[in-house]
């Protein structure tokens, strides 16, 4: 070989020419594997997306955060927005073949458990169980015990009439706690307030297609209705919302509770001529009438 030969090579097999650089190209700026021009993130994340878990933030237009938030929310109260996931889960079990009501009266008063016992109107040998409680395990022990205790043997269970739901804020609430946990009870325990009227409802789907300044207003016509009878005392309400948990796949349970039955009544005529009724409601009922013999009051 000759000497000429020898100098091309540049020593010990590496190109004469190019510059030596640990085996990396002249020119070519080392980014430790990483291509150069793209910004590096850590662990391996796509740079100006967000980090979530592993997950973007908004998919599809879903707010993954906040879809899993479960608690309820209240207006703003000592500039603080309220929160609370605790909520008031309410049962109403309807019987017949009961020629007293004393037995079944004894035996709640005993328990200790919140309850309203209701003479069925439509009935003479009926009557309505009003549990409530924040705790729904309490449905399937300790009620399901005294349901299943020797004073119910010869009752018959009316299935077509159990409704259960669970109170909701709307975010508006000046007193989020009291609104889900106390003003239902104050309203189902009132000894004034004896006449009750529940009923499930379900609403059309074109309900949730309607923007939220058109819902609003729809609702509002009925929340107008509602505060004049509330504060002439002809008719109050408990409203709690049973999406997957009512077994005819109802979105609300409502009670209309009153001293007179009359005004319950008519609340509900007056009702009907609005907008939601007359076009949103899909079904309505069936309704439970009953008048409260037994109140256990707040526990």
């Amino acid at each position: 070989m000759s000497e000429n030969e020898n100098d091309d090579k540049g020593g010990g097999g590496h190109p004469a020419g190019i510059p030596k650089t640990g085996g990396h190209p002249a020119g070519i700026p080392k980014t430790g594997g990483h291509p150069a021009g793209i910004p590096k993130t850590g662990g391996g994340h796509p740079a100006g997306i967000p980090k979530t878990g592993g997950m973007p933030t908004v998919v599809a237009g879903i707010n993954m955060e906040t879809i899993t938030d479960t608690s309820e929310k209240g207006a703003v109260k000592d500039g603080e927005p309220q929160s609370l996931d605790n909520r008031l889960y309410v049962h109403l079990q309807v019987y017949t073949g009961c020629n007293d009501l004393k037995p079944i009266i004894e035996l709640f008063e005993k328990s200790g458990i919140e309850a309203v016992i209701y003479a069925n109107a439509n009935d003479p040998k009926g009557f309505g169980l009003l549990t409530m409680t924040e705790t729904p395990e309490f449905f399937t022990d300790t009620l399901r015990d005294l349901l299943n205790s020797k004073k119910f043997n010869n009752l018959t269970h009316l299935p077509e009439y159990t409704m259960m739901g669970r109170t909701y804020a709307i975010g508006h609430e000046p007193d989020l706690e009291d609104w889900l946990l106390r003003k239902p009870r104050r309203t189902a325990m009132n000894d004034k307030w004896k006449w009750a009227v529940w009923y499930p409802l379900r609403r059309k789907g074109e309900f949730a297609l309607l923007d939220r300044k058109t819902q609003g207003e729809i609702l509002m016509e009925h929340g107008i209705i509602g505060r004049a009878f509330g504060s002439a005392d002809l008719g109050h309400d408990i409203r709690l919302l049973c999406p997957g948990i009512d077994k005819n796949d109802n979105d609300f349970v409502i009670a209309l509770i009153g001293a007179e039955l009359t005004p319950l009544s008519i609340l509900v005529e007056t009702m009907r001529k609005t907008k939601q009724t007359s076009t949103y409601i899909q079904e309505m009922g069936p309704f439970f009438i009953g008048r409260a013999v037994w109140q256990s009051g707040i526990k």
